[in-house]
């Protein structure tokens, strides 16, 4: 008789994967036992011999990372091609099932990030900022309720449309089309993440030179509106991009950093801290 995964199986699977891919998270494993812990219930059902549901298992001990919510799809994918090898598919084993694990990681990172953090992450925090102007708690609720049901009913989505493709997603996802959706979407969270910096990131400063009067003759924000609007701006923002991408610092080291470039602007009279930024 031909197993079938039951819905309660796969929705328990992707529970767990939902809140638990960053389970025991760490450097030298990233999120292979939030893996383990998604394919648990599938193997519980698929298989009745403990040595079977052990040798299974042992599948999903290598090596996983990717972008979580798209990479909901590789964890589908691999529930279809579990219910296949447990029914006796010759051509589904333990190195076609983590050969196309490793395959898809990085296409999906790539995707993932582009599309989720650069994108849609953005866009939802520029609409919060706006509702929050004036203090007001709106764009905070909004963000936390907004974001939570993008990514449950979206990683969902990518689960089981993943589950349903089986291997004909991988294809799409590592081939000619996977590539050009990746520059697409690169391109799209760049200007997202323009427009976005352009709107609400104001960097100004307050030096000035005085005369023996005591008034000043060289006021340099005027200066530098004069000949770029908005430098002082955008020199922060690619010098934040460039320690971030390619000196691979952490954002909070980053953040760090500005409250030091900050305070001593503060104290050469660079910046005015009365200044509304």
């Amino acid at each position: 008789m031909e197993k079938k995964l039951s819905k309660k199986a796969l929705l328990k699977s992707f529970h767990n994967w939902y809140y638990g891919h960053l389970t025991c998270f760490s450097q030298e494993h990233m999120q292979t036992f939030g893996y383990l812990c998604s394919m648990l219930p599938l193997v519980e059902e698929l298989y009745d011999n403990e040595d079977d549901k052990a040798t299974a298992m042992n599948t999903y001990t290598a090596f996983f990372n990717t972008e979580p919510q798209l990479g909901s799809v590789v964890v589908g994918i691999t529930a279809g091609l579990e219910e296949s090898r447990a029914n006796g598919a010759e051509d589904v084993d333990e190195e076609t099932i983590n050969g196309l694990r490793a395959g898809l990681m990085g296409p999906i990172a790539g995707i993932g990030d582009s599309l989720v953090v650069g994108t849609v992450i953005p866009i939802l925090l520029g609409i919060a900022m706006g509702m929050s102007t004036g203090g007001s708690p709106l764009g905070a609720i909004f963000y936390i309720i907004v974001w939570n049901l993008f990514a449950y009913f979206g990683m969902r989505f990518m689960y089981f449309k993943g589950y349903e493709l089986g291997g004909k997603a991988v294809e799409f996802l590592i081939g000619k089309q996977g590539e050009a959706l990746r520059d697409a979407i690169g391109t799209l969270g760049g200007i997202v993440i323009g427009a976005v910096s352009a709107t609400w990131v104001s960097v100004t400063t307050s030096l000035q030179l005085l005369n023996d009067a005591g008034e000043p003759y060289l006021v340099l924000q005027d200066k530098l509106d004069a000949v770029f609007p908005g430098l002082l701006t955008a020199a922060f923002i690619i010098l934040c991009w460039f320690l971030m991408s390619k000196k691979r610092l952490s954002p909070i080291k980053v953040m760090l950093l500005l409250v030091v470039i900050a305070f001593v602007g503060v104290l050469v009279g660079f910046f005015d801290p009365n200044l509304a930024y």
